[in-house]
């Protein structure tokens, strides 16, 4: 059902296409500036002159005739002469409009129909004219010509911004309903400005990686999306069916053996910046389909990817935030190297006070169950190492750490360590008491790899849904020989959540996965007659918020009873308004 405001701007579309003026004219704007480029030259320091009141560009070569482009934010209509506000992708600025310089002749359509009758908040207009600046000093545009450039059916949340006595700025009617702005973030974008800015950041902080691996001399490539086999991380995958190939595939949860089979055709160093996709849970640093960038460099071992990762995260914040410290909720996290490391079984021992280093299965889930951590019989070791993990540790990580020398059953890809049995080479980036990236000295030997495939289907038998798929063709490509190799997978998600200070992953996502939108129930009017609302009066009902007759019976009937007076008017209904009683009746 149309609101009132959807009605009347369809209402206003129709007027203005009677009246011989396109709504949704196609011909190409002549954008000459930004309100941006405008600010930028009138403030001190700036290129240009420095604002002052009652300032005129009018002849200026630059200031004197410029073209803008945007959407009507605020209007303030007052007789011959009226205010607006326009915003642009770089800000918003006030424009002047006034009668006899829009319509010089004895035609004053375009001002008193056009403007100020048909035109609202949310349009779409392009306008011509000169900068200056009013009495108090407001930076304007005096407006010569405008046009509508798209009619907006639906009207925007109002976002009202006063000052206080305090000389404060204050907002109210504010969108910030979290559903609400990821489901409509095209909204959230107009309404709320500074959003923009979080994923302007998002673009530096995948440019500043980018261009980091590319000066290093690594080749950027594409790895298939759809996969036969679900490999290269243990995590549960979304399957589909290939119609013509009459085949099982699946979303691919991370690129990793496939970025590996190029090492092993013969380039030193590739990286992807992959689209992944996991089928399990939500929560504020989960989201199905996340992008992280894998790169992997041959003749290369964990330590010096370390000593990268170090380098990398530093230039990246650099480059984003223009310094190493970063502000996260009520942390200053410090991306300065060196970066602090510590084994897995030094961290658990820290933060548990129990060394798990020597435990079995069955001790190990002892200690897990001890700190209240729920367990099952498809768990091995490395399941239950990393719930303790998990649990003590990650939480009190929140200046970037380096978590080292994991247990073998929990690596299944990962070369055994040069020194220490029963571990591999592999560590995780900690950083705000979550997971940034993980890298490992990748496992090279096709024996040793296909053992560590055999142990997962056997975890895969138990129950383990997360378990990795053996992968034939990978282990084939390794028997060629893959160089010693070091690789990793970062999140980009999770790291721009830190670098833009961010509490949830879908804060830096356009546009999350979310729950199906509950559609709103509405009775039908033969529901509302039925329950002893007359026909005519139904409309009015539903205006005021009762969709349901439900939603009527729980209704007042003395509020009831006044408000439907004052809609009566409002729609201007040509009916007798019932009395109190019968009004009652409706609710009863």
């Amino acid at each position: 059902m149309l609101s009132e405001q959807e009605i009347n701007r369809r209402q206003k579309r129709e007027e203005l296409m009677r009246m011989g003026i396109d709504p949704y004219p196609a011909e190409l704007v002549d954008v000459t500036t930004t309100v941006a480029d405008i600010r930028a030259a009138h403030q001190p320091g700036g290129p240009g002159t420095h604002i002052e009141p009652e300032m005129d560009f009018s002849g200026d070569e630059r200031w004197g005739n410029v073209q803008l482009a945007g959407r009507l934010m605020i209007v303030r209509i007052s007789g011959s002469a009226s205010f607006a506000e326009l915003q642009d992708s770089t800000g918003r600025i006030q424009l002047y409009f006034r009668r006899d310089d829009l319509c010089p002749g004895d035609d004053k359509t375009l001002y008193n129909t056009v403007f100020k009758k048909l035109l609202d908040i949310g349009d779409i207009i392009s306008v011509r004219g000169h900068v200056f600046s009013t009495k108090t000093g407001e930076l304007s545009v005096y407006v010569k010509e405008f046009r509508l450039l798209n009619k907006a059916l639906r009207p925007l949340p109002v976002v009202k911004e006063v000052i206080n006595e305090q000389g404060e700025r204050e907002t109210y009617d504010a969108f910030t309903d979290p559903e609400q702005r990821y489901r409509q973030r095209y909204v959230d974008l107009i309404v709320n400005p500074q959003v923009r800015d979080v994923f302007v950041k998002r673009t530096k902080l995948v440019n500043s990686i980018r261009q980091f691996l590319s000066q290093k001399g690594y080749l950027e490539v594409e790895t298939p999306i759809l996969q036969p086999i679900h490999g290269g991380a243990t995590a549960r995958p979304f399957r589909t069916h290939h119609n013509t190939l009459d085949m099982a595939l699946y979303l691919r949860i991370a690129n990793e053996l496939y970025l590996k089979r190029l090492i092993v055709g013969g380039y030193d160093g590739v990286f992807e910046f992959a689209k992944d996709f996991r089928n399990e849970g939500m929560d504020r640093t989960h989201n199905p389909e996340f992008t992280q960038v894998e790169f992997y460099v041959a003749y290369k071992d964990y330590i010096w990817m370390m000593d990268t990762i170090e380098e990398m995260v530093e230039k990246v914040a650099l480059d984003v935030a223009g310094t190493t410290k970063v502000t996260v909720g009520q942390n200053v996290i410090d991306f300065k190297r060196p970066w602090k490391r510590l084994t897995m079984f030094e961290a658990i021992q820290e933060y548990t006070g129990v060394d798990v280093s020597a435990m079995d299965e069955a001790e190990l889930r002892e200690v897990a169950e001890s700190r209240g951590i729920k367990t099952d019989a498809s768990m091995g070791k490395s399941k239950l190492i990393d719930e303790l993990f998990g649990d003590a540790c990650e939480p009190n990580l929140i200046q970037p750490t380096f978590i080292t020398d994991y247990p073998v059953e929990m690596s299944p890809l990962t070369k055994k360590h040069r020194s220490k049995p029963g571990l591999v080479e592999r560590f995780e980036a900690i950083c705000n008491g979550k997971e940034i990236a993980n890298a490992y000295s990748e496992l090279n030997d096709p024996l040793d790899q296909r053992e560590r495939f055999e142990e997962q289907l056997r975890l895969a038998e138990r129950g383990d849904e997360e378990a990795m798929a053996l992968d034939e063709d990978f282990l084939r490509a390794l028997e060629y020989g893959m160089p010693p190799t070091a690789g990793v997978g970062l999140g980009i998600d999770r790291l721009t959540m830190i670098m833009t200070n961010q509490p949830s992953i879908q804060d830096v996502l356009f546009f999350p996965q979310m729950r199906p939108e509950k559609k709103q129930e509405q009775s039908d009017e033969s529901d509302f007659v039925a329950a002893g609302v007359p026909a005519e009066w139904v409309p009015a009902v539903q205006k005021l918020g009762y969709m349901t007759v439900d939603q009527l019976r729980a209704a007042n009937p003395n509020k009831l009873f006044n408000d439907l007076g004052g809609v009566r008017k409002k729609l201007k209904l040509d009916v007798p308004m019932p009395d109190l009683a019968t009004v009652r009746g409706w609710t009863e």
